[in-house]
């Protein structure tokens, strides 16, 4: 029985194009206890290769984290197996603001020791003690209101293309560095700030949430189904869209355009752009901002020294990478000291 990907993500690439059919990309987590995660795993990816479903799914004890696409004529077979699963019945979709029938390439179900990397011992405090959730609407009232504090819960390189005005946006390279510098930067309004807390699809702040009213915050809100809700509820409702720049995602897109002012800049050459690449170069492959003129210039790499190697021939480019290790800049997403133009 086959329990994996047998089709590059090229083969793939090019399947999706000949078929010419209309693709959906979704999120959803849920926090759950998982027994035998996995028989769970293999039980989704058979019964979702079969439905042509492709993405990152990390099955824990905890819980599910899946970043996915759907077939559209298979959506509705898609949520009937959803629905199925007990802890799942019903489950909050949130569907991509921008769709691209290539934003997922392979069905990849990993079974994980979590499905958010948070660094935390769950068994010293409550996870389900989580703060109150709101919608759009009430999000807008609160982040107005003198007596709250906006944080941004995701990395540095995903609040630096899109935040909402006047967030606390960490300089961190990971959920996990984010938590315990928060709590030591608002440790003075515990008691007298509401602390509404924000994230891409919302799984990171449902921890977080528990965590911080753990650690002694007496108000803890979170952005119900995070920005990519939010910015359905607004379109839907017609609400003021209070968030500027483009959404981080974590797929082939790379981001999704939720209001049109551009907030960030290239970080070869300074102008304005929110449009993330990975270099070229097999070898780097370091996130980044590039601008489409900078991209020619550069043959889509982060330095000099990048584009000669990406000019070689391929199997010269091999023999190169040949015994090392990747780079560290794969994990330090735009930060590099060959980027003159990154805060």
């Amino acid at each position: 029985m086959q329990l994996y990907n047998t089709l590059s993500a090229k083969e793939r690439a090019a399947l999706i194009e000949a078929a010419g059919k209309e693709r959906l990309t979704i999120s959803f987590y849920k926090y759950a206890h998982i027994g035998n995660t996995s028989i769970f795993r293999n039980h989704l990816f058979i019964r979702w290769n079969e439905l042509d479903v492709l993405g990152r799914i990390y099955v824990a004890k905890e819980g599910i984290n899946a970043q996915l696409s759907v077939p559209a004529e298979n959506f509705d077979g898609f949520k009937q197996h959803l629905d199925s699963i007990s802890f799942l019945e019903n489950v909050r979709l949130n569907i991509a603001i921008e769709h691209d029938n290539k934003s997922f390439l392979k069905l990849k179900v990993k079974v994980r020791h979590k499905i958010v990397a948070d660094g935390l011992n769950d068994a010293t405090f409550d996870v389900t003690d989580k703060g109150i959730h709101v919608g759009a609407e009430q999000f807008n009232e609160l982040i107005e209101d003198p007596n709250t504090v906006l944080v941004d819960m995701r990395n540095h390189y995903e609040s630096e293309i899109g935040h909402f005005k006047n967030a606390i946006t960490p300089d961190v390279d990971t959920f996990r560095d984010s938590l315990d510098i928060i709590e030591e930067d608002l440790s003075e309004h515990k008691e007298d700030k509401k602390l509404v807390m924000y994230c891409t699809g919302g799984i990171r702040c449902e921890k977080a949430s528990a965590y911080y009213k753990h650690k002694g915050f007496k108000q803890v809100y979170q952005l119900e189904g995070g920005i990519i809700e939010y910015a359905r509820q607004v379109e839907e409702q017609a609400l003021e869209n209070k968030f500027l720049g483009k959404n981080f995602v974590f797929d082939h897109r790379r981001g999704e355009r939720i209001s049109d002012v551009v907030i960030s800049h290239c970080h070869q050459c300074g102008k304005p752009c929110d449009t993330h690449v990975n270099c070229a170069n097999e070898a780097c492959h370091l996130l980044f901002l590039q601008c489409a003129a900078c991209a020619t210039k550069m043959d889509n790499c982060c330095s000099d020294d990048c584009k000669t190697v990406h000019a070689l021939p391929y199997e010269e480019q091999k023999a190169l990478r040949k015994g090392k290790g990747a780079s560290n800049k794969i994990f330090k997403k735009g930060r590099s000291p060959v980027l003159k133009f990154k805060k």
